[in-house]
């Protein structure tokens, strides 16, 4: 039978040697035909304490290491694999394209700046109606007393 692979983030790496992965996974519900997301945790072995919290790896089934220990770690995007895949780095390309839109703008006529629209009224006659009801409210409190 082979072996299941899953692919997931590492959520914890406090324990020596292992590590906790998340794996998300989406189904369809049969009645509803919505795609649900579930996660499980899973303890894989770490030999080498080389991945970190929010590492992207793949964990492949494997004998019992200990009674929550069933995976270890294939691959993953480990800080030093990753340097190593890296290819060197390339040279940009020169920027023609940016030279013509300037030359474009300095024949175009200059746009005016959009004028800016004058501030509600509306709040201010909300701020004054609200004054006055309170006005008449403590007059009354003061008309029963």
């Amino acid at each position: 039978m082979p072996r299941r692979v899953l692919k997931g983030k590492v959520v914890s790496d406090k324990m020596d040697k292992t590590i906790t992965v998340l794996v998300e996974r989406r189904y369809m519900h049969s009645l509803y035909k919505k795609f649900i997301k579930r996660t499980d945790k899973f303890a894989a072995h770490d030999e080498n304490n080389q991945f970190k919290i929010g590492d992207s790896v793949s964990i492949e089934e494997c004998k019992p290491i200990s009674k929550r220990k069933t995976w270890t770690v294939v691959t993953g995007d480990a800080p030093a694999a990753a340097a190593a895949k890296k290819p060197a780095a390339k040279k940009p390309a020169a920027k023609k394209a940016p030279a013509k839109k300037a030359e474009e703008a300095k024949d175009a006529p200059a746009k005016k700046p959009a004028a800016k629209k004058p501030a509600a009224k509306k709040t201010e006659a909300k701020k004054t109606t609200a004054k006055k009801t309170t006005a008449k409210k403590t007059a009354a409190k003061k008309d029963d007393k």
